[in-house]
């Protein structure tokens, strides 16, 4: 392995092991107006400028920066990604996978989740409420694909009794243009 590919990976597992961290432990609370401006900018406008950012929410660049600093370092602000269409990288079923596992135990649950996080179609999965114990999301190409998503990954998840699927039509939301 070169040593660029090295330093990426050990960077890409030091800021995965933070963000973990950062998940439990609670986000401060005390945030401001100008903070919840910011936060809400930033979540529609992620490579917006300092200027844009302080223009916006009535700042100067160099005070909306030292903020969104301070949101970095307090974990309110966890990271950036790019917003990208999973159909140009030949992703075009969204899937929403109710799970159902065997027993609530801290231990079934940390096994699962566990396990889950190794499930690269999986983009999203969420701890529920209700009928249903996990609620996930996959990206995947087509039918076939979920099939085998199924089949070798999903079935074989430690402490998964059923698995209820429901395919998306269409993201009303995430919808361009309209």
């Amino acid at each position: 392995m070169s040593t660029k590919r090295a330093k990426n990976g050990a960077y890409a597992r030091k800021t995965t092991q933070k963000q973990a961290a950062q998940r439990e432990e609670p986000v401060r609370a005390d945030l401001d107006d100008f903070d919840r401006a910011i936060l809400e900018f930033l979540e529609r406008n992620g490579r917006a400028t300092n200027a844009d950012l302080g223009e916006a929410v009535g700042l100067s660049p160099s005070a909306a920066s030292r903020r969104v600093q301070a949101l970095e370092e307090s974990g309110a602000i966890r990271g950036y990604k790019a917003n990208v269409d999973d159909r140009l990288l030949g992703k075009s079923l969204t899937v929403y996978i109710r799970v159902t596992l065997e027993r609530e135990s801290a231990e079934v649950l940390g096994k699962f989740e566990a396990a889950v996080r190794h499930c690269h179609d999986v983009v999203s999965c969420h701890l529920m409420a209700g009928q249903y114990d996990y609620m996930l999301v996959a990206r995947v190409s087509g039918i076939d694909d979920y099939g085998r998503l199924h089949q070798k990954e999903l079935s074989r998840l430690p402490g998964v009794t059923r698995l209820e699927t429901s395919f998306a039509l269409r993201d009303v939301l995430g919808e361009v243009g309209t």
